[in-house]
């Protein structure tokens, strides 16, 4: 039986995610009531991180720890993995020590390469190209506050970037419509778009996709790795902010996220943040419980 992976939402079926999401929302209710759940006693995890993180590594570190394995973290400083060594040879050699590996990187090619030559699964915790346990995350929230999410209206304001991608197979997999709008030199990948079909539609504005929207997304305007475009960026994206006047064009319970960090008064002004529509502090704590609900389903040993 071939290794399984977690490099996008698209490694699992709808029904696979929905079972996910049951879960988290499950081992969420454990952690809060003091049950004990540890069904990866004895298991390990190791930790690549390549970019730098807060929620993706104290999540997961905090999530091994709760379910009774452990986490090992490895950067680039501290590891061949930056002094030239073939991610081919780091793979084969980690994987023949750990249980699975968490990989926070730049290009989405590393991961897929990891993948290929490890024996334990991995999972991405960031790419260029894709942030899929973010969006786990995100699904876990508008479940306990909406329940499926199939159907309704989800607007992505800003950057064509990972997050967007993300959103573009979420709407593939759980079936909601996806409301995009990004500057033109912006926009996401057109093979990627293209494959959500009818569900994904572009827009020249940021309140067109917002209009009677159920979830308004978005992210900030320069990810890592691209510094030097800030002062750019600014002025490309300066229509594309989530404000009030952008919101009032959603419906009136439309919720707010955000993955955070957030730079306030530049993507989305503070009193969206702060609003009661915002819901952008469970959604950071859900990257905890649903990242929980993964590791379960890829390391726990089976009967």
């Amino acid at each position: 039986m071939s290794t399984r992976h977690f490099l996008s939402l698209l490694d699992f079926t709808s029904d696979e995610l929905r079972a996910l999401i049951a879960q988290a929302i499950d081992v969420k209710k454990k952690l809060q009531q003091g049950i004990s759940h540890t069904p990866l006693s004895g298991k390990l995890l190791a930790m690549i991180f390549e970019k730098s993180s807060t929620r993706t590594r104290v999540s997961f570190e905090a999530g091994m720890y709760q379910l009774g394995g452990q986490a090992m973290f490895l950067s680039p400083r501290d590891s061949h993995l930056g002094r030239g060594e073939p991610i081919e040879d780091s793979a084969r050699v980690i994987s023949s020590m750990v249980d699975g590996i968490l990989i926070r990187t730049f290009g989405h090619d590393r991961i897929e390469t990891l993948a290929q030559n490890s024996r334990v699964p991995v999972i991405n915790g960031l790419s260029d190209w894709l942030h899929p346990c973010q969006l786990l995350a995100d699904m876990q929230t508008w479940f306990e506050h909406r329940g499926d999410i199939a159907g309704a209206s989800v607007a992505w304001i800003g950057d064509g970037n990972n997050m967007c991608h993300s959103y573009i197979n979420a709407a593939i997999r759980f079936d909601f419509k996806l409301q995009i709008a990004c500057p033109a030199e912006h926009q996401p990948d057109p093979a990627l778009l293209a494959s959500g079909g009818d569900r994904v539609a572009l827009h020249q504005t940021a309140v067109d996709a917002a209009r009677q929207a159920d979830l308004v997304v978005t992210d900030v305007w320069a990810s890592m790795g691209q510094e030097e475009e800030q002062g750019q960026r600014l002025e490309t994206f300066a229509s594309y902010q989530v404000n009030r006047e952008v919101m009032a064009q959603a419906n009136s319970d439309a919720l707010f996220m955000h993955c955070l960090p957030a730079h306030r008064g530049e993507e989305v002004t503070t009193e969206v943040l702060d609003s009661s529509q915002s819901v952008i502090w469970q959604e950071a704590e859900n990257r905890l419980h649903a990242q929980k609900a993964l590791l379960e389903a890829l390391l726990k040993p089976t009967a």
